[in-house]
């Protein structure tokens, strides 16, 4: 895993919610060589919108983000599944490149959370993972399995040193990739875990896919 800033992480004011927009999206589509053949994924469920924490919240540490002002750190992610899509894919912390793009696993079947956001598991926010469909040998990439993603799927965080964590998956939407709604980024209001892939269609002259799929899942039972 490569750190984005030596001796240390940038700060929240130096990355912007449309920087990191644009540098997912860019990151995403770079890997996107070739096209995957499949259809639009069907959005349903409504996506969540910024609420208040909920009171007594069990999803928590004492701070939004991993690394947080208050000392406490949330355990990172390092595996996520998703059992009925037979998804299962190692998760590595990805940060913020020097030419502001947001770093993505160079191994594809791998998936990067993003480290300057919500970790899962924490009290607010949205907790941001992304992956590849396909990669340049034309492999699957780790998210591939996700645009047959259905309503009620459990979706099981695997943690360093921590419980897992298990989600429901309760909406999922397609979204040009220029539009990436602002909550996708959003650090405050209800827990949320948001998985972020690409989709069709895929423009070669334009840099790939150009469109992205987002899963949206919250805590199990919460």
């Amino acid at each position: 895993m490569r750190a984005s800033v030596r001796g240390g992480r940038p700060s929240v004011a130096a990355v912007t919610a449309a920087t990191v927009v644009a540098a997912v999206l860019a990151a995403l589509l770079a890997w996107s060589l070739r096209p995957s053949g499949a259809a639009v994924p069907q959005d349903f469920g409504d996506r969540p919108r910024v609420q208040e924490p909920a009171a007594g919240a069990p999803y928590g540490v004492h701070d939004s983000r991993a690394g947080g002002g208050d000392g406490v750190s949330a355990p990172e992610p390092v595996a996520l599944s998703v059992p009925r899509l037979s998804l299962e894919t190692r998760v590595q912390g990805v940060g913020v490149e020097d030419d502001g793009t947001v770093e993505v696993p160079r191994d594809a079947g791998r998936a990067g959370w993003y480290r300057y956001g919500p970790a899962p598991g924490a009290r607010a926010g949205s907790a941001v993972i992304v992956g590849h469909v396909d990669d340049r040998t034309g492999d699957l990439g780790a998210f591939a399995k996700l645009y047959g993603v259905r309503e009620g799927d459990e979706i099981t965080v695997g943690r360093e040193d921590a419980p897992p964590l298990r989600y429901e998956v309760t909406a999922r939407e397609v979204v040009d990739q220029d539009r990436l709604p602002d909550e996708v980024f959003r650090r405050d209001g209800r827990p949320v875990l948001t998985l972020v892939t690409c989709a069709p269609p895929y423009d070669r002259g334009n840099g790939g896919y150009q469109r992205n799929l987002l899963v949206y899942a919250v805590p199990a039972g919460g």
